[in-house]
């Protein structure tokens, strides 16, 4: 085995790439890491991040670039990072440890554990005296006698597995479960400040657009009180940002002012769906507005040359948190015209005490309506101030491409197109697919990571279920069927490495992911949508497609995974809910099939207008599909089964619509007949 040195020179991941020049001999998550803990018989320190995490780099700084800390840690340790958004599935296995010794969970993580990967000790963020003070009782104790150390490893080891699928299956969906979500939301609802609970306040996507369904079902006007009240004040707050788009991750507050300032794809992509469902809903312009300007930043800033979208941007520049979007009273002085200044105050709350450490966070004040950021002064402001932002040094962007987030932003632009219109976010998505389908998919097998010419790491459930996801709406808005019969094949590949083939459900690591220490299978929310809950609407979204109905039996698996459980806390299962929405309400087809004359041509303008109503009004349960029908030799061309058993009468278009169970008569009419029940 070769001298230990700092390993990660040749990573390509940007957190890892930070820590390169650290004293610290880390490693990256490898076999060469654990062969060495296992020939050396030392514990493993492993710390666990991602690049625009802040407390991250408070860490870095006061411990892992310190020369003690680093002879302490290559004496007695073999030290690994981990980059948690390439690996998340190393990451929820260490951070399920972290909760079961009773620690909140967060990053940095810091773990350490026996050389056969079994952790005895957890914690997050550790001031450098106090990680001194850790790592030296841990040396000396395994020094003297490892036993307890490893006895530990072993108990929570056991743990760990029983904690990894604690859902006992054969749970049953039932329209009484809405009514108990709503009950449970709106006891936990802010009426004052909009989300759920205090502080800090994540975005709460996937419970609004739960609520939007459960308001269409039943017309409870709280459902969609807490949609409104929520999502206008989350753009009219600081999490924000009023001058360049796009949403930072949580707000520290409860009134949703002060983000944490990292902004993640991922957040802007389901905010993106949230904002536009809701203005369907609504018809309010404001939601369009912040939907919006929210692809706009991702297109500026986010999208990589060729196609794809980068993962996120710090909170800190120069190293501090906020400097690139707070503003000095002062400086805004200097900058504006009188009048401008004086409407900027007055609108977006600037004081001279400011709301963040002296400085001012944005953010539009009580007394306005949104539609003041129209009033030419405001729009003044706004160039002026844009471009004295665009001057200051930006946040660190962590420029990798990840499968599973890309198949969000997909999502988000292809939904963007189809309710905005604008064909921008359509070339976006399809780019992004291309690019995916390009260099993050191989022999048959997604890719997690793509950097710098490399890509690498199997991909995760998520990455999967995500991008099938994207490929079905991006179909919904191209009508490509080579995006629906990508995400078949994908659907099947899922199945091999992921399924459960006892209890149903799917494991968040692949059969073939060897260094993890147990498989975990959730269907609880997080910051991103649940696979077992995206993937379920997947299978019944290609069930409709391909008219499989063993996709819908194996949906209804999934949809029974968390057993009683879900009776009992619907509040935590709101991605099962969605697809369980789907599932039970009668779903609406729409089939458009044209005669070969069209093929290759732009579709008609009453084509077009057809499809503009269409995806105007908010109606979750609908699965579109158009295409030509004529014998093609190529069978990614050829007719998806939902088309097979149509025919094009008198050479023109001809609309199919199936609400549930009960069909219309086919028309060349090209509007919609009013809903039918579904029995």
């Amino acid at each position: 085995m070769t001298e230990p040195s700092n390993r990660l020179g040749n990573e390509k991941s940007p957190y890892l790439l930070q820590h390169k020049d650290n004293p610290v001999w880390w490693y990256p998550w490898s076999d060469e890491a654990f062969e060495r803990a296992r020939t050396e018989r030392k514990p493993i320190f492993l710390s666990i991040g991602y690049a625009t995490c802040h407390w991250c780099h408070v860490m870095a700084r006061e411990s892992f670039e310190d020369e003690e800390v680093a002879a302490l840690l290559n004496q007695h340790f073999v030290s690994i990072k981990v980059d948690r958004e390439e690996h998340p599935d190393v990451d929820q296995v260490y951070m399920t440890a972290l909760q079961a010794l009773g620690r909140s969970g967060g990053w940095p993580m810091t773990v350490v554990m026996t050389p056969d990967l079994r952790p005895f000790f957890a914690g997050t963020y550790f001031p450098r005296p106090v990680l001194l003070s850790i790592l030296d009782q841990i040396a000396s104790t395994w020094t003297r006698n490892p036993r307890p150390a490893i006895e530990l490893g072993d108990a929570l080891h056991d743990r760990l597995e029983r904690l990894a699928s604690p859902f006992p299956g054969g749970g049953t969906i039932h329209p009484d479960l809405f009514q108990n979500f709503l009950e449970q939301a709106w006891t936990r609802f802010d009426r004052r400040h909009g989300g759920f609970g205090g502080a800090p306040k994540f975005p709460p996507t996937a419970a609004l657009r739960l609520l939007l369904r459960i308001h269409r079902k039943t017309g409870d006007s709280r459902a969609l009180d807490m949609v409104n009240t929520t999502l206008e004040k989350m753009a009219r707050g600081g999490i924000y940002d009023h001058l360049g788009g796009g949403f930072a991750r949580y707000a520290t507050d409860e009134r949703w002012l002060v983000p944490h300032f990292e902004k993640m794809l991922y957040d802007n992509a389901t905010l993106t769906w949230t904002y536009l469902e809701a203005y369907q809903v609504t018809g309010r312009p404001m939601y369009a507005e912040v939907a919006r300007e929210t692809l706009d930043y991702v297109l500026e800033v986010m999208t990589r040359p060729g196609g794809g979208f980068y993962s996120a941007e710090d909170a800190d520049s120069e190293g501090e948190e906020g400097k690139f979007y707070v503003w000095h009273r002062p400086e805004l002085e200097r900058l504006l015209d009188r009048d401008v200044f004086l409407m900027t105050c007055e609108v977006y709350g600037v004081t001279s005490r400011g709301n963040f450490h002296g400085a001012n966070i944005l953010h539009l004040t009580e007394r306005h309506d949104w539609e003041i950021k129209r009033h030419p002064l405001v729009q003044e402001a706004h160039r002026t101030l844009g471009a004295a932002r665009a001057c200051r040094v930006r946040p660190l962007k962590d420029d990798k491409v990840l499968t599973a987030w890309n198949g969000l932003m997909i999502s988000a632009m292809a939904r963007g197109y189809n309710v905005l219109g604008d064909p921008r976010y359509l070339e976006a998505a399809r780019d992004a697919a291309r690019f995916i389908e390009r260099t993050l998919y191989a022999d048959g097998l997604l890719l997690r990571r793509y950097r710098d010419g490399d890509a690498r790491h199997e991909g995760t459930l998520e990455d999967y279920a995500y991008l099938i996801q994207g490929l079905l709406d991006l179909h919904e808005s191209d009508f490509d069927p080579h995006w629906a019969r990508w995400a078949m094949t994908l659907q099947h590949t899922q199945d091999g490495l992921f399924r459960d083939e006892d209890r149903g459900g799917y494991y968040q690591s692949s059969d073939r992911a060897r260094s993890l220490i147990v498989r975990t299978k959730d269907y609880t929310d997080g910051a991103t949508p649940n696979p077992n809950g995206c993937s379920a609407l997947n299978l019944l979204r290609l069930a409709r497609l391909f008219r499989d109905d063993r996709l819908e039996q194996d949906a209804t698996q999934v949809l029974a995974g968390p057993g009683r459980l879900l009776q009992d806390q619907p509040s935590f299962f709101a991605h099962l809910l969605l697809a369980a929405d789907f599932h039970l309400e009668p779903v609406r087809e729409v089939v458009l099939v044209l005669p070969p004359s069209l093929e290759g041509d732009a579709l008609p303008g009453d084509v077009q207008d057809f499809l503009t109503e269409l995806r105007k009004p908010f109606t979750p349960g609908l699965v579109v599909s158009l295409g030509t029908l004529h014998a093609d030799t190529d069978p990614e061309r050829s007719p998806l089964p939902i088309l097979a058993d149509k025919v094009v009468e008198n050479q023109q278009p001809t609309l199919y619509v199936c609400d549930g169970t009960t069909c219309h008569a086919p028309t060349h009419q090209l509007h919609l007949p009013p809903e039918s029940g579904g029995s």
